[in-house]
């Protein structure tokens, strides 16, 4: 028996190489153009703004009048759009994939809520029904198997047609007018690069939005694009066999057990789980499509199910789609583990809402507050970065992430004494950093988490601002 749990990878050894291109916060727009070299300047200058001050607003973490109108100004430039934000960390992004053998590109959508400012920004349209208002949201995170999270690598984002929720129109549009059609566009996305990165293994990882025949069927052959694996929904899909997909998953051996405590939530307690886990390679049944034929396409199924499910609870059920081969234990858990860093993404969102704010911006036009997002987005991705490494690689010396004046603020402030010539760990910055924020570090408390961490950040942006200050003023340490 495999015992595993949901929020936590199967144990090996983290891959993570001693350098990467990590560099400040600023340096990840190194490569901008804006197509003038002050308007790049001022964007690097307003993601450390921002960086400083992630859940404070655009004029708090300017910091004066003068300041804030630039970043106002700079967010209303034609050229200031979400693409070439984006561009620069988005090579970068793609250093840092180069360091590993595989990764896993994960997508999500997540709603961006401005009800409150309906009439006072345009652009926007309606959520899940009318009465709300706002955005949606569609990154790719690119993350490791050990959960580091190296970046985004794409992002879209629309609004929904006011005075349309609700329509059944869908089913007769073609998939290029559906919101589905960014899961599609995602894939493809990640496919190139994959050519772009022949050393680095990508694998497109998706919840159950992404099972969409179609995105199988444009999946390249495993030796040229990205591999893929995503959440199954159709458990009734026919296969070109006659059974249906939930038939031959009956059927098929149990390859091993797991067991794992689910976490409690939604006014359910946490509970003890046991699953069996199944694989099967199957071909699926091409569905009909009015404007063009497909082709049957063949994927391997996981199914994990549990054992004797309490009467007074659902059972744990997952079933997962991929074009990779599961033939072992082995490879059933990898695939699972896979999947279960899909939630990085969602501590990725929770950032940006909840530390970040992004949805207290106050940007009138949608062409505005899209590029802003971005800025936050490269931020919230730091945050969950120091998170996530300095668990992983907790030796590794923090001026790997932070720059000298950063640790030496951070060690002054918080160990009341002058700092070291080598930097300290990465693990022990982290941790000064996050008691700025509220962090005990307490012998029981484990490692840090998101919230600590960006509050002590904003701390630790204004200790090295008032070092700096000092030392202009002819003082020194001591």
């Amino acid at each position: 028996m495999h015992e595993t749990a949901l929020n936590q990878p199967i144990d090996r050894a983290p891959e993570f190489p001693e350098v990467l291109p990590l560099g400040t916060l600023e340096q990840e727009l190194g490569t901008i153009d804006l197509g003038d070299v002050r308007r790049n300047r001022r964007s690097q200058q307003l993601l450390g703004q921002l960086g400083a001050k992630p859940s404070e607003s655009i004029p708090t973490a300017c910091g004066g009048w003068d300041e804030t109108r630039a970043a106002y100004r700079l967010l209303a430039q034609e050229r200031v759009t979400a693409k070439r934000v984006l561009a620069p960390h988005v090579e970068r992004t793609e250093e840092r994939l180069r360091a590993h053998e595989r990764v896993l590109c994960i997508q999500d959508t997540t709603e961006l809520d401005y009800t409150t400012k309906k009439g006072r920004m345009n652009g926007l349209g309606p959520l899940n029904y009318e009465s709300r208002w706002g955005l949606y949201l569609h990154p790719t995170l690119a993350v490791t198997p050990d959960r580091i999270p190296l970046g985004v690598l794409d992002t879209h984002t629309w609004a929904r047609e006011p005075g349309r929720l609700g329509q059944d129109t869908a089913a007769s549009r073609p998939l290029e007018e559906k919101e589905s059609a960014r899961w599609v566009e995602g894939f493809a996305q990640v496919n190139a690069l994959a050519e772009a990165l022949p050393d680095t293994r990508l694998t497109y990882i998706a919840d159950r939005e992404g099972d969409l025949y179609d995105l199988f069927v444009e999946a390249p052959c495993p030796e040229q694009g990205a591999d893929w694996l995503v959440r199954g929904q159709y458990h009734e899909r026919r296969l070109t066999d006659g059974r249906t997909l939930r038939e031959a998953l009956a059927a098929a051996p149990v390859l091993t057990t797991i067991s794992f405590t689910r976490p409690g939530g939604h006014g359910k307690p946490a509970r003890p789980v046991e699953q069996h886990l199944k694989a099967v390679r199957v071909t699926l049944k091409a569905p009909h499509r009015p404007d063009r034929r497909l082709s049957e396409v063949t994927v391997t199924a996981l199914l994990a199910t549990e054992i004797d499910p309490p009467s007074h609870d659902d059972a744990v059920e997952w079933l997962l789609l991929t074009n990779l081969p599961v033939e072992t234990p082995e490879q059933a858990l990898e695939k699972i583990a896979w999947y279960l860093c899909r939630w990085q993404v969602e501590v990725f969102f929770k950032i940006l809402k909840s530390g970040c704010k992004i949805e207290r911006l106050q940007l009138e036009e949608r062409e505005h507050l899209e590029p802003a997002i971005t800025f936050y987005m490269i931020i919230a991705w730091r945050v969950l970065l120091l998170t996530h490494l300095g668990r992983a690689c907790p030796e590794m010396p923090c001026d790997v992430v932070f720059d000298a004046a950063e640790w030496k603020a951070v060690y002054l402030v918080t160990q009341r004494q002058a700092p070291p010539e080598d930097p300290p760990s990465l693990d022990a910055m982290v941790r000064m950093v996050a008691t700025l924020g509220g962090f005990l570090n307490r012998k029981s408390d484990g490692f840090p988490g998101p919230q600590s961490l960006w509050i002590g950040l904003q701390r630790a942006a204004d200790f090295v601002l008032a070092l700096e200050a000092q030392r202009s003023a002819g003082a020194s340490y001591g």
